[in-house]
C-alpha cells in the first residue's frame, strides 16, 4: 500500500474501525505492563534524590502526564489542520476523542506538580512560567470541550474546534521552553534530545518506562474512543447496521 492510498483510506471511518480492534488490545496490554513495571521500579527500587529525598518520586506520575498532555494537544492541532484543509471526517473524530484524555492528563500534571511543589518550594502553587502555561493548556482543553457542546451543528462545531486547536498549539513551545526563556522555579526539562539525562540511570530509566506506558495508554484510550465515536456518527450507515444485526460490535 502506498502512502497516498493509506492517506485516502484514513479518511474512511469504516476502514479505521475494521483495523483498530486488535490495536486497542495490544496498546492496552503494553500500557499495563509498562506502567506496572515503571511505577514499582520507581517507587520501590529507585534511590531517593540527594536534595528532595523521597518526595521526588512523584516525578514518575507528573512528568509522563505532562508529556502526554502536550503531545495530545499537538495531535489535535495536526487533526485540526487535516480537517480544515482536507475535510477528513476521521480528523474531527480524533479531535473529539482526544479532548477528554488530554484534559484529564493536564489536570493530573497540575495536581501532581502542586503536590510536588509544596515540599520543594514551600507552596502548593506559584505563578511560575511553566505552571501558568500548563494552566493555560487546561483552559484550552476545557474551551474545546465546551465549544463542541455549545454549537448544535456538528460540522460547524468541528471546524470551530479545529481553528481553536490549531491556534492553541502556540502554547506548546511556550510550555516546553518556559524554563529556558524566563527565570522560573521549575526545574529544567527531564529529557532532552540533545543531552543526556541529568539523573542517574536507575532514576530516569523507570521514568522512561512510565512515559512510554502512558503514551500506550493514551493510544489505547484514543482508539477506544474513536471506535465509539465512529459508531455514533455512522450509526445510520449500512455497514454499522449490518454489524449490529450480526452482533459484531
Amino acid at each position: 500500500m502506498t502512502l497516498k492510498e493509506l492517506w485516502h483510506r484514513l479518511g474512511s471511518p469504516r476502514w479505521f474501525y475494521q483495523i483498530s480492534g486488535r490495536l486497542r488490545l495490544v496498546l492496552g496490554l503494553t500500557a499495563l505492563v509498562l506502567l506496572v513495571t515503571g511505577t514499582v521500579w520507581g517507587i520501590a527500587f529507585a534511590p531517593p534524590d540527594y536534595q528532595q529525598g523521597n518526595s521526588f518520586r512523584i516525578i514518575y506520575v507528573h512528568v509522563p502526564s505532562a508529556l502526554v498532555a502536550q503531545s495530545a494537544y499537538l495531535l489535535m492541532g495536526a487533526a485540526g489542520v487535516v480537517l480544515l484543509v482536507w475535510r477528513m471526517k476521521l480528523a474531527d473524530m480524533v479531535l473529539a476523542a482526544t479532548v477528554p484524555f488530554g484534559m484529564s492528563m493536564t489536570a493530573l500534571a497540575l495536581f501532581t506538580g502542586a503536590a510536588w511543589g509544596k515540599p520543594t518550594w514551600g507552596a502548593w502553587w506559584v505563578w511560575d512560567a511553566r505552571t501558568t502555561s500548563m494552566l493555560v493548556l487546561l483552559f484550552l482543553y476545557m474551551a474545546l470541550y465546551a465549544l463542541r457542546q455549545a454549537i448544535p451543528r456538528p460540522e460547524t462545531a468541528g471546524r470551530a474546534c479545529a481553528v481553536l486547536a490549531v491556534v492553541g498549539v502556540i502554547n506548546i513551545p511556550i510550555i516546553k521552553y518556559s524554563v529556558d526563556w524566563w527565570l522560573t522555579l521549575h526545574q529544567p526539562a527531564t529529557f532532552r534530545l540533545t543531552a543526556a539525562p541529568a539523573m542517574p540511570p536507575e532514576m530516569w530509566l523507570p521514568l522512561l518506562v512510565n512515559a512510554l506506558g502512558v503514551y500506550c495508554f493514551f493510544g489505547a484510550n484514543l482508539v477506544g474512543r474513536l471506535r465509539l465515536e465512529i459508531l455514533e456518527r455512522e450509526r445510520g450507515t449500512a455497514w454499522v447496521r449490518e454489524r449490529l444485526a450480526g452482533g459484531q460490535l
